[in-house]
Order: structure tokens, then C-alpha cells, then sequence
């Protein structure tokens, strides 16, 4: 019975009336010494409370999506089969996927296989049924895990059959589901009828995993040496392989990429730290400095902790980056990481800074996804049938 959805949830509500009921039932039938009584009355007690506690951690986390599946409840459900040693120009963000390595390879090396997936619906009832996932292996990376993919209502419009879409990569925090885009925040369904009407860019929605080690360790999507390379499974691999079974364009000016919280973290660094494969990402709630998150990866190393630090990115290129940046966050939750990013942008980056109030919840982020992408479509307009 898988962690997420209504059977699973409904057999912790029936549980609780239950264990309420037999709690009473067998009260006054306990037997034996005072002492044994006392222990098994306090048993009772506690399977009561058990079974409460469990009903609503059920139900905040189908709600939220924080753990998508048994394996990332218990934290041991690693997708790192193995940690090549990635090319220095790949990590260094040069030409990606479908941009400048066109196939084939102009090492006069032979193209790499087209990662061809087969797609089913996502086993979620949280999820539409128009969301597919497929279980993809990283070739370059050496990561493996899911790929949620959603295509916009014009993308089987006959009229274009042969347009090529942009495309958003969306990044949730940390713990988090790769479904909880499409499911907390409702993001395909409040972003259909935008796209339908022509308010919104028909963008191909895609939202990889990144919780790639346990629930103890957030990558902080970088290439860690030795641990993981995150950066490369969402940077090269994921999009190659939208590349690969997708009508999607491969210009850098189509793609961007969007998180909340930790996700948002992530947004920020793989758009400035790739500028040659995003034009424009997008920071719910997030923040810059990697050990705002205790559980980072790239926090316990003293250079990754630097060179993973959005702003200590921009402040560093060498030449100022062809991004728009759009930051929000409350005070003490991302906002002032969105100024000091402001500040520090030099044309032709541009940043924009909104100031929210709210809890750091989906219940904030949720509302704000019409705007945002509506922003998005000022910086990547819509494709021409």
C-alpha cells in the first residue's frame, strides 16, 4: 500500500475510532498484578495516540507531498547508482544539452543514444491524470529516479504539430516529492486555462526528483565529489531527456527553472551557475547561503559552502549573466536574499524582488503561481503555430 493517496489514509482514520474502541472494551478486562495493568492500560494509551498522530501526519503529507513514497519516509531510498567523475566543462556549465553538443558530437565521437522513456500516469490520485512520469537512468550523471512531465493544451493541437515548446524545470524542497508541484500546488491545473486563453507561454512542465540520497541529506543539487552529481542529473540528464521524446525547443531563451524553499535555493544557483542553458529562474521563499538548510550537503564543505551561494555566483562571473531572476520571501524568509541578489545584478541580469507575507507553506506559494508565470511569459514568450 503506497504511502501517498486515499486507501492508505483511510485505513489511519479507521484505525483511530478502533483503537478507541477496543482501548475501552478491554480497560476494565485486564488481569494480573496492579503494576502489569497500569503497563498495559498505558499501551492502550498510546496505540490510541499512535494511531491520531499517524491519521494526521497522513494527512498533512498528502496534502504537501513532503515524502512521496515509503522509501522516502524511511530516508533509504538512495538513487545515486554511481558518481562519475563529470567532464569540467559540463560542471563548469558550458554548452548543454541540445544546445551547443548537437548530435552528433563535434569530437567526431559518436552521438550518445537518445534516452527514449516509456511514460504512465502517475499513481497518485493528489496528481492529474494528464501528468506522466517515467523512471529515468542518468547516462552523464549516474543518478536515476522519476521525471513528471506535463505538456501544455497546444502541444497536440493539430496547428502545432510542428512547433517546438519551452520548457520549466520545477524543483520541490527539501524533504520533497517530485509530484508535489503538480499536486499541492496545483500548478497545471491553475495554469491550463492561462495558457488556453494566451494569458500564460505554453510551457512544457517538467519536475524531476531531487531528493536523491536520503531525508537526511539535501544535495543541494550540486555535484558533491564522491556523494552525488545532482547539478548533472538536473542540468544535463533531465533535459536531454525532455529533448529526446518532447517537441522542445533547445535554446537557452526557452528554458527556466522554478523552486520553493529549498527548490528555490536550487532555481537560483542551476540559472546563474548555467546561464548558457536558463534564461530565467524562478525563487519562491528561498534563500542563497546552502547551510540555511542544516541538513545541505554543500553547507559541510567550506568551498562547496562558498561556491554554491547564489549571490557569491553572480558577484563572480565574469561576465554578467543574460538572466531574469524573479525572487520572493517574506522578511527572514528569502527576501533579503532576493535584495542582495538585486544589488548585486549588473545588466543584462535582472532581478525582481517581491515581498510576501505568509506562512512557508504550499498555501503561500499555491496562489502565486498565475502571476509568476505570467512574468515567466514577459521573458519567454509564447511559440508561433
Amino acid at each position: 500500500m503506497q504511502l501517498t493517496g486515499q486507501p492508505f489514509l483511510i485505513l489511519t482514520i479507521i484505525l483511530v475510532p478502533l483503537s478507541i474502541a477496543v482501548a475501552l472494551l478491554l480497560w476494565g478486562r485486564v488481569r494480573g498484578p496492579k503494576p502489569l495493568q497500569a503497563l498495559v492500560r498505558l499501551v492502550m494509551l498510546l496505540f490510541c495516540q499512535a494511531t491520531a498522530v499517524t491519521m494526521v501526519f497522513v494527512m498533512v503529507n498528502n496534502a504537501n507531498l513532503i515524502y512521496g513514497s515509503w522509501g522516502d519516509l524511511l530516508g533509504d531510498d538512495s538513487h545515486v547508482q554511481s558518481v562519475p567523475n563529470v567532464p569540467a566543462a559540463d560542471a563548469a556549465g558550458q554548452p548543454g544539452p541540445g544546445t551547443a553538443s548537437p548530435r552528433p558530437g563535434n569530437d567526431g565521437k559518436p552521438a550518445a543514444a537518445k534516452a527514449l522513456q516509456q511514460f504512465k500516469g502517475v499513481d497518485d490520485p493528489a496528481v492529474p491524470g494528464d501528468v506522466q512520469t517515467t523512471d529515468l537512468k542518468g547516462q552523464v550523471s549516474g543518478v536515476d529516479g522519476e521525471v513528471n512531465v506535463w505538456l501544455p493544451p497546444q502541444y497536440n493541437d493539430p496547428a502545432y504539430k510542428d512547433v517546438k515548446f519551452p520548457v520549466v524545470e520545477l524543483f520541490p524542497g527539501f524533504p520533497g516529492s517530485s509530484k508535489t508541484w503538480f499536486g499541492s500546488l496545483k500548478i497545471s491545473e491553475q495554469l491550463k486555462p492561462l495558457m488556453q486563453s494566451g494569458q500564460v507561454t505554453p510551457f512544457i512542465l517538467v519536475s524531476p526528483r531531487t531528493q536523491l540520497i536520503s531525508t537526511t541529506v539535501d544535495t543541494g543539487c550540486a555535484n558533491v565529489p564522491g556523494k552525488v552529481n545532482a547539478d548533472t542529473w538536473l542540468s544535463t540528464d533531465v533535459p536531454q531527456m525532455v529533448l529526446d521524446n518532447f517537441r522542445a525547443d533547445p535554446s537557452v531563451n526557452s528554458w527556466a527553472v522554478a523552486g520553493y524553499s529549498a527548490g528555490a535555493h536550487c532555481a537560483d544557483r542551476m540559472a546563474l551557475l548555467h546561464p548558457d542553458r536558463y534564461r530565467a529562474a524562478i525563487s519562491l521563499s528561498g534563500y542563497s547561503a546552502p547551510d540555511a538548510e542544516s541538513l545541505s550537503l554543500t553547507a559541510k564543505d567550506p568551498k562547496l559552502r562558498e561556491t554554491s551561494n547564489p549571490l557569491y555566483i553572480l558577484q563572480h562571473a565574469q561576465t554578467p549573466p543574460k538572466l531574469a531572476l524573479y525572487q520572493t520571501g517574506d522578511k527572514g524568509d528569502g527576501y533579503e536574499d532576493g535584495q542582495a541578489l538585486a544589488a548585486a545584478a549588473k545588466a543584462p541580469t535582472t532581478v525582481q524582488v517581491v515581498l510576501t507575507t505568509g506562512p512557508h507553506t504550499p498555501s503561500l506559494w499555491r496562489p502565486m503561481i498565475p502571476g509568476v508565470f505570467k512574468w515567466l511569459s514577459t521573458i519567454i514568450p509564447a511559440p508561433k503555430p
